[in-house]
């Protein structure tokens, strides 16, 4: 009976350590997931040209959808600078940018996506691309309260966001989405160009 006892533990260690090898083994072999959003913000700008803001009392550059980019955009973009602070840029009639002077304030989409926190009663928010001076996301109403609601009611209501914040010079500027969000393909054109904002470098 002695001589079994050292046996069997050895055994059950042997059989320990083969299933600890099988499971590393299935570990090592799982895929990569994937964000099933299907979001794309990469380098590749060749449905994009470069815009000069110089002339609406901005030092930048950006890189905006041109025709070939199949959303409808216009050969030119249309900026509105009605206020000292605020621009809007227009390409076509889908594409609406915004765009906000903060002079020196920080950290605006760590504050956006408070803002968002505290409308979680209302929407449900899931981030497609959460870095420090951008956000993506998708943001799906929440519907309660039905019993007297128009027939409408229950059909979802998703739509697609993007915030982002730039630095030229001393001045902070927050780039945002219309508040009524787009379609998942012009947030995808609008991320890009958010990105490639940019200080004009004058040779």
């Amino acid at each position: 009976m002695q001589l079994l006892k050292p046996l069997l533990v050895k055994s059950i260690l042997a059989l320990s350590l083969i299933g600890c090898m099988f499971w590393m083994a299935g570990c090592e072999e799982d895929p990569v997931t994937e964000d099933p959003s299907g979001i794309v913000v990469d380098d590749d700008y060749y449905e994009f040209q470069d815009f000069i803001l110089s002339d609406f009392d901005m030092p930048a550059v950006i890189s905006l959808p041109d025709e070939t980019a199949n959303i409808g955009a216009s050969t030119r973009p249309e900026v509105i600078h009605s206020e000292s602070f605020k621009w809007e840029i227009n390409v076509g009639t889908k594409f609406k940018l915004l765009l906000e002077d903060f002079g020196s304030i920080e950290g605006l989409v760590k504050e956006e996506k408070a803002r968002l926190a505290d409308q979680k009663k209302f929407f449900k928010v899931r981030y497609l691309m959460d870095e420090e001076d951008m956000i993506l996301y998708e943001r799906t109403l929440i519907v309660s309260g039905t019993e007297n609601a128009s027939s409408s009611v229950g059909v979802e209501h998703k739509t697609y966001h993007v915030y982002g914040q730039k630095k030229i010079g001393k001045v902070i500027y927050g780039l945002q989405s219309p508040q009524d969000g787009c379609e998942k393909i012009i947030i995808e054109f609008m991320a890009k160009s958010i990105k490639s904002f940019k200080a004009r470098e004058i040779s």
